[in-house]
């Protein structure tokens, strides 16, 4: 079993449902972005989820946008998304997981990539802009390397999609719960309990839910239906507005909603 899909395992096992927390790389710099990362772990967060900027984030809302801006003004380099995953999972016994765009992995080689990933200790990636049916080299470079794929399912795709999706994905399935950019909703749209549901008659084990969900009450509803709840923008503006001692109380409070009833 993946070290992803072990993370979730051990939060049910507990009692919980798994809480997955992302920031991006570089932001406000390098040696931060780490320090914030490991606050996220020491806080309970479940899974790490990493993000490199990029200049043309089109899931991103305005706030990540911000952070990822301000990281690449910053001077971000590819070659820093190994540093901080080498330096987090270190220091942390969660997983890692990189949420990278496609086009970068491409430009710097996806057997390349997979192998600086793993070195790291990366645990996988997240790949917002590509399918399975698209990512045929993705596919054969995580299973030689045994990383994780994490493709993302939305309230839009077809049935046959959905299959795709479940059969290719390992550790879980992304579940969006908004069609649209990232960013934090008064209420969760109901699509994801459904989009979960469709997922579960598909064979899916492990459907985490994010893209709107940014408090500890989010966290509870999506946990009534999903295995897992992802928020970003959250713990990013946190992060901003105060620092890493900010970020830290808004973990604790986002991972003291992963407990069921």
């Amino acid at each position: 079993m993946s070290a992803v899909a072990a993370a979730i395992d051990a939060a049910h096992a507990q009692g919980r449902g798994a809480l997955i927390g992302y920031l991006p790389i570089g932001y406000p710099d390098l040696e931060t972005s780490i320090e914030a990362a490991v606050t996220l772990a020491e806080a309970g967060v479940d899974i790490l989820e990493l993000g490199p900027p990029y200049s043309d984030p089109v899931m991103d809302g305005p706030v990540i946008q911000e952070a990822t801006n301000a990281a690449l003004e910053a001077g971000f380099r590819m070659r820093d998304t190994f540093t901080a995953v080498r330096e987090v999972t270190a220091r942390t016994d969660i997983p890692a997981l990189v949420m990278t765009y496609w086009n970068p992995v491409v430009q710097y080689g996806v057997s390349r990539y997979a192998d600086d990933l793993r070195a790291a200790g990366g645990a996988g990636l997240i790949t917002p802009d590509i399918t399975p049916d698209a990512a045929a080299d993705w596919l054969a470079e995580s299973a030689r390397t045994g990383l994780d794929r994490v493709f993302l399912a939305a309230p839009s795709s077809t049935d046959d999609r959905l299959a795709m999706i479940v059969r290719e994905t390992t550790g879980f399935v992304y579940t969006v719960s908004t069609m649209g950019i990232t960013g934090e909703r008064a209420q969760l749209d109901a699509a994801a309990r459904a989009l979960v549901a469709r997922l579960r008659e598909h064979g899916a084990e492990r459907a985490c839910v994010g893209i709107g969900v940014s408090n500890a009450d989010h966290v509870r509803s999506v946990l009534e239906y999903a295995d897992g709840a992802i928020v970003g923008t959250a713990l990013v503006r946190a992060l901003r507005d105060g620092g890493l001692d900010g970020l830290a109380a808004a973990a604790r409070e986002l991972v003291a909603g992963t407990v069921r009833g």
